[in-house]
Order: structure tokens, then sequence, then C-alpha cells
């Protein structure tokens, strides 16, 4: 009996029942459409750092990556590419060469990593390649080939064809020097890693770091870094200890620990959508409680006659709390579905960003922004709205049960 008056009773003011629930329907739309937003962001941060050079998974030399000394080097080339081969679950790795240095020109000079890659294993673990702006990806020409972001190009004032200076330290800690040719400019959009990094072929970066050095360093195997791009990003830590068996005393690293703030980002997601949903749901209760007020107040007759023929406190409640309950059921699946259509929508086209482009650059983020949500937050949005509505329910529930029958009946 209690939830068939509820139901009518919701609908005996139709335009401020559709008021309320339109309100809770944009409020979840709302949501996810933020939520949507923020995790598109990260998850473009994420993808960016991993595509451009990080990828899933770095092996390197006990300490390397403190202070790049040449003298931490990896297991020759040759040895270890056998191993990673082996893996199923591996997609394609590239063997590095990594170099702290300075690029010049006659314009000046800019500190810089400079990166010895094979062209083809590069290819196809980073999106370099399709990055480029101007130029080729290391043209088959004679040695010494480089390849730099346009941001380092615009404050070295060089361009295709141009000739640069790259110095770095060798294998006998000497300062080593040798002149570069531009072949190729790129535009990852991530100002701070397109004016750091320079990418040149491994054989000429590991000449010139052995010329004058009194080794039997074999050229070929001279390796520092071995990144690894894998089939499913939820196999990196399963693989990463498959690694660290196989491969003793060498360092391997999630994209987690080689960079800790894509760590940061993937961990704020689930935050970011619970604020979102707090926030907004916590404006609704202000409105939902207003609204259920007033259909307490306009109801005080009825309600002290329904107490007077025998009607319990408890169940005036209880109808007051379902009524308030139904309004967030219809709600609910109508702000659901318009948040996923949203996302879908924003998923495969998605939102440019173009006019803020210098800015987002500058934190590494893409341009473009595609919406995406996790499942779960769908589930949570739905439970929030539940409790939302009990919450708010309450107070107009205690108002109504707080009236003398006596009282309200001569109300009016």
């Amino acid at each position: 009996m209690i939830p068939i008056m509820a139901w009518r009773n919701v609908w005996r003011s139709p335009t401020r029942s559709w008021v309320v629930i339109s309100a809770i329907a944009l409020g979840i739309w709302a949501a996810l459409s933020l939520t949507g937003f923020a995790t598109g962001m990260m998850k473009s941060y994420v993808n960016s750092a991993i595509e451009n050079s990080v990828g899933h998974l770095q092996i390197h030399a006990p300490g390397f990556t403190e202070e790049y000394d040449l003298q931490k080097q990896l297991p020759p080339a040759s040895e270890l590419s056998t191993q990673l081969e082996a893996l199923p679950q591996l997609q394609a790795y590239s063997m590095r060469t990594v170099v702290s240095g300075m690029a010049s020109s006659s314009q000046g000079a800019r500190g810089v990593m400079v990166k010895g890659v094979e062209p083809e294993q590069e290819a196809a673990v980073s999106a370099i390649e399709e990055k480029l702006v101007e130029g080729e990806f290391f043209p088959e020409m004679r040695g010494n080939a480089v390849l730099i972001g346009q941001e380092l190009a615009e404050k070295l004032n060089l361009k295709l064809r141009s000739k640069m200076v790259l110095t770095f330290q060798g294998l006998d800690r000497e300062i080593t020097a040798a002149a570069f040719r531009v072949v190729g400019i790129f535009d990852t959009g991530n100002t701070p890693f397109d004016g750091g990094t320079v990418f040149v072929e491994r054989e000429d970066l590991n000449r010139l770091i052995i010329a004058q050095a009194d080794t039997t360093t074999v050229q070929s195997d001279l390796v520092y870094e071995a990144a690894l791009l894998l089939n499913d990003v939820d196999q990196v830590d399963t693989v990463a200890a498959l690694l660290e068996t196989a491969l003793p005393g060498q360092e391997v690293k999630t994209y987690r620990e080689v960079s800790p703030d894509l760590e940061l980002y993937e961990s704020q997601i689930q935050n970011v959508s619970m604020i979102y949903l707090v926030v907004i749901l916590l404006a609704l209760v202000f409105g939902i409680i207003n609204t259920m007020l007033m259909a307490v107040l306009e109801r005080i007759k009825e309600l002290g006659m329904l107490m007077a023929i025998g009607m319990n406190k408890l169940r005036v409640f209880s109808m007051i709390v379902l009524e308030t309950i139904l309004l967030g059921i219809v709600a609910t699946p109508i702000g659901l579905l318009l948040g996923y259509l949203t996302i879908n929508y924003v998923r495969e086209n998605g939102i440019n960003m173009s006019a803020y482009s210098e800015g987002m650059a500058s934190y590494g983020l893409s341009q473009v922004i595609y919406f995406d949500v996790e499942p779960g937050v769908y589930t949570q949005m739905a439970v929030g709205v539940f409790l939302t509505a009990i919450l708010a329910a309450i107070y107009p529930a205690l108002k109504a049960i707080r009236l003398k029958p006596v009282d309200a009946l001569h109300s009016f």
C-alpha cells in the first residue's frame, strides 16, 4: 500500500517531479562527463609518455639512471635480445644507448638526453616516427643523422638538413663532440620532451662513445637501455617479475617506476570520479530537500488526516522517503544513459583543445582529449544517487512525522 501511495504522490505535481528528475539526471550526466574528461586527460598524459619514450618496461644496469654512467652497461645486445624474444607477452622492444649531453648550434646550446636507437626497433616501440612534422625517420644516408623536437629546433634555430653539434662524455670519461645533420623534426605535443630529447642511430653513438676508449667492447653489443612494449598493459607486473628472474642483477622497472608521476596520475583516476560525484550529489541534496519539504508542507492536512485514521509515524516516514527514492529511480537511468552516450561519442571523436595547445603541451597533454570512464563509475553513480535520495528525504520526513494530527487538520 505504501509504495502505491508514494508513486501516486510523486505524480500529483508532475511539473515539480520532472524538475527534480531533470536536476538529478543532469547532475549524473555532469558528474560522468567531468569524470570522463579528467580520466581522458590523465590517460592522455600516461599514454603519451608510454608511446613516446618510456614503453611499458625498461631494463638498465643497476644505478645507471642515477648519473647515466657509461661504465654501467647491460649484457651484450645479442644476448639480451635472445632472452627478450622468448617472452610471449612481448610485442616489441628497442635497444638504446642513452647519454646526457649538450646540443648546440650557432644560436646557442641546450642540455639534452641523447638516445641512440635502432630505427626499426624504435619505430615498433615508440610513436616518434608518427610524430614527425618534417623530414624522414632515419633515411638511408651516411652516418650522424639526428631527429630533434620542434621545441629544440625553434630554440636553436635549426631546420631540416641543418647541422648541429652534440657533446657528451665517452667511455674513457673524456668529452666527445660530433656534428650531426637534422633529418627529421618531431612534435609529440610534450614541450619538455621535445625540447630535451634527441634521437640518433645507436651505431653512430656507440662508435663515438668507444672511439677513444681503450676497450674490447664490441660496438654492436654496447647497450644501456632496453624499452619493452607488451601486448597487454595489465601484464606489466607479471613480465617484470619474469625478467627479474631471467636477468639477475639488472634493474627491471615498470613505466610507473620509471616515471612515478604516471603512477600518480593513474592512482588519482578513481579519486577524481569520487570527488566529482560527491560535489554534484551534495548540491543535489539541497535541491531535493527543498522540493520534498514543499511537498510535505502542501500536504499538512492530508498527512494529519492519515495519522488521525491510524497511519503510524513509521509508515508516514517511509512514504516520504520512498517518494524521494522513486524520483531517484526514475532519474538515474536517464542520467546514466545521457552520460554513457556522451562519453561514447567523445571517446570516438574527441574534444579538440587546440585553442589551449601551448599550455597543454607544457604538461605533456594531447591537444585532443578522448573521454574515458571506468565501468565501476556507473555503479558508483547509481549507488550515490540512491544514498543521496535517502539522505535528502530524512529532514522532510522528520518534519512530516512531527505533525500533530489535530493541528494539521485545522491548518489553512
